[in-house]
C-alpha cells in the first residue's frame, strides 16, 4: 500500500521482477535478485559467487546476492539488482571479457612463438642430418648407437632431433601465458 506495508503475496515471473520489489524467499530456494533483507533472518550459501563454503548469516539490513541459496529461514527482500543488472551477471561478463580479450604480454608470447619456432624446427632438422651422417660415417661410436637404438643410425640422429625440439620449443611460453590469465580471471571473479 502507500505506507510501504505487504498487502497480498502473488508469484511472478523472474522476468517481471523489477526493482523495489519485496520478494518472499522461502528456505530452500535462490534468491531471484540482488537485494536487502527487510524481514526475517536465514543462512545463504554463496559459494557460487565467493567460494566460500560455510553458510553466511544474513539478518535485517544485509545484502543478499541474486542466485545464492537461502538454506534455513523465509526471509523478504527489497529488489536492488534484477536481470542483468545483478552482481553474478557483472562477474560474468567480466569473465567472460578477460577471457576473449588478450593480454599484451600474451600477444608478445605469440610474436615471439612465431618467429622462434621456424627456427627451431630448422635447427633440430640441421641436428638430425649432422648426427645421421655422423653415425653413418662412423664417427659415433657404434656402442652408443646400439646401446640407444639397437643399431639403427636413423633412429639414433632422430633422438636428437627430438631433443632439440622438446628442449627449445616455445611450447611452454605459449601455454604458460594463457594459464596465467585464466588463473588470474579466476581469483578475480572470487575477489
Amino acid at each position: 500500500d502507500a505506507e510501504g506495508r505487504v498487502v497480498g503475496e502473488m508469484s511472478v515471473e523472474l522476468e517481471l521482477l523489477q526493482e523495489r520489489d519485496v520478494v518472499k524467499v522461502v528456505p530452500g530456494t535462490k534468491m531471484p535478485c540482488d537485494g536487502t533483507v527487510v524481514l526475517g533472518e536465514t543462512s545463504v550459501d554463496e559459494a557460487l559467487v565467493t567460494g566460500e563454503s560455510m553458510p553466511v548469516t544474513k539478518r535485517v539490513g544485509d545484502k543478499v546476492i541474486g542466485s545464492t541459496l537461502n538454506q534455513t529461514g523465509l526471509v523478504h527482500v527489497v529488489a536492488e539488482g534484477v536481470g542483468e543488472n545483478t552482481m553474478l551477471n557483472n562477474i560474468i561478463k567480466l569473465v567472460e571479457d578477460a577471457q576473449t580479450s588478450k593480454a599484451p604480454i600474451q600477444a608478445y608470447a605469440d610474436y615471439i612463438s612465431a618467429r622462434f619456432v621456424p627456427v627451431v624446427v630448422a635447427i633440430s632438422c640441421v641436428a638430425f642430418l649432422v648426427w645421421l651422417a655422423a653415425a653413418e660415417a662412423g664417427a659415433v661410436p657404434r656402442a652408443w648407437v646400439q646401446k640407444e637404438t639397437d643399431g639403427n643410425d636413423f633412429l639414433f640422429a632422430f633422438l636428437f632431433a627430438i631433443s632439440v625440439l622438446v628442449i627449445a620449443c616455445p611450447c611452454a611460453l605459449g601455454l604458460a601465458v594463457p594459464t596465467a590469465v585464466m588463473v588470474g580471471t579466476g581469483v578475480g571473479a572470487r575477489n
